[in-house]
């Protein structure tokens, strides 16, 4: 029979949020731009470009500023590390229309805010990209995605390397050293038992946990200062109100979904599949939109997760 005096309750309430860690776009928001808590970031970054990574400073833009709308949907943060390159750390947590267009925009902004007009071509800075997702993008079977610029012979199938001058000395580069990096990580695509680095840093941005013997660089730190019980009672509810956010408009999204699928079947049965679904989908986004309406959110945000014009948006 359970205990139910209130004493022992709290305090079996309060060694449960002991093993509980912060989600990290919450972190990357409130605590990991801290000078202090870099070597948590330091760590991810490792891992991720495999390569030993120190951030210097955080770099502010209007891509990264804290603002109303941006605890909807997405959380980023823009770094410059110890040897002159900027990291674009992005956590999006909704389906987003024309997301890799934006990714694109994104790190072109980041080498052009980074340059000033007059200088030479020699300084413009290396940029990666870092995409973590939880939602579905495209079709693969792969949980950890790498682009990088590369020039093929067409003919002879070797890799261009460019000759640069350094200084009084001419080196030779990949282009691939020079052109941005971009990485896609599908979290909800994880579903293996976390033998590696790699893998434990996606289960715990998967679900929140990390081994308590853990090695791998930076959840070590985590386990430290993202504890959920380390923040003030002002914080935790901020927090949890955070969360609840995010559990409301997967439910609405995923409701569209999987209404839009059933019109779009329906509809098929008598018009063609084809057709059908494509009704049956457009619906769903109508529905979507009206739904994320009610709850408060942007238009514009509307529009980006939908794919909707906003004069579609304000006639609903």
């Amino acid at each position: 029979m359970k205990n139910l005096d209130p004493k022992v309750m709290a305090e079996n309430e309060r060694k449960e949020l002991q093993d509980r860690y912060i989600r990290f776009d919450w972190a990357i928001k409130r605590l990991l731009r801290q000078k202090a808590n870099f070597d948590v970031l330091n760590g991810f970054l490792t891992v991720v470009l495999r390569e030993e990574v120190r951030i210097l400073e955080i770099l502010e833009s209007e891509s990264n500023q804290e603002s109303a709308s941006d605890k909807f949907n997405r959380v980023d943060i823009k770094a410059l590390n110890s040897k002159g390159e900027i990291i674009i750390v992005e956590i999006q947590n909704t389906r987003e229309v024309h997301y890799l267009e934006r990714i694109l925009y994104g790190v072109a902004k980041a080498i052009t805010e980074h340059i000033s007009l007059g200088e030479g071509y020699q300084k413009v800075k290396k940029v990666y990209s870092i995409s973590i997702l939880y939602f579905d993008l495209g079709v693969g079977t792969d949980y950890f995605y790498h682009g990088q610029n590369h020039f093929t012979g067409v003919h002879t199938g070797d890799r261009l390397r460019i000759n640069m001058r350094d200084r009084d000395a001419v080196i030779t580069r990949l282009p691939a050293e020079i052109f941005p990096e971009y990485i896609l990580i599908r979290v909800n695509e994880f579903d293996k038992v976390a033998t590696t680095p790699l893998d434990e840093w996606i289960k715990y941005l998967k679900d929140g946990t990390i081994r308590p013997d853990t090695t791998t660089p930076g959840l070590r730190e985590a386990r430290e200062k993202l504890k959920y019980y380390s923040m003030s009672s002002q914080e935790r509810h901020a927090y949890d109100e955070h969360l609840n956010v995010i559990m409301i408009q997967n439910d609405v999204l995923d409701t569209a979904k999987w209404e839009g699928r059933i019109e779009g079947l329906a509809e098929g049965k008598a018009e063609g599949l084809t057709e059908g679904e494509a009704k049956g989908k457009a619906e769903a986004l109508r529905q979507t939109a009206v739904n994320m309406k009610r709850m408060g959110i942007e238009t514009t945000d509307i529009a980006k997760c939908t794919g909707l014009s906003v004069e579609e948006i304000k006639a609903l």
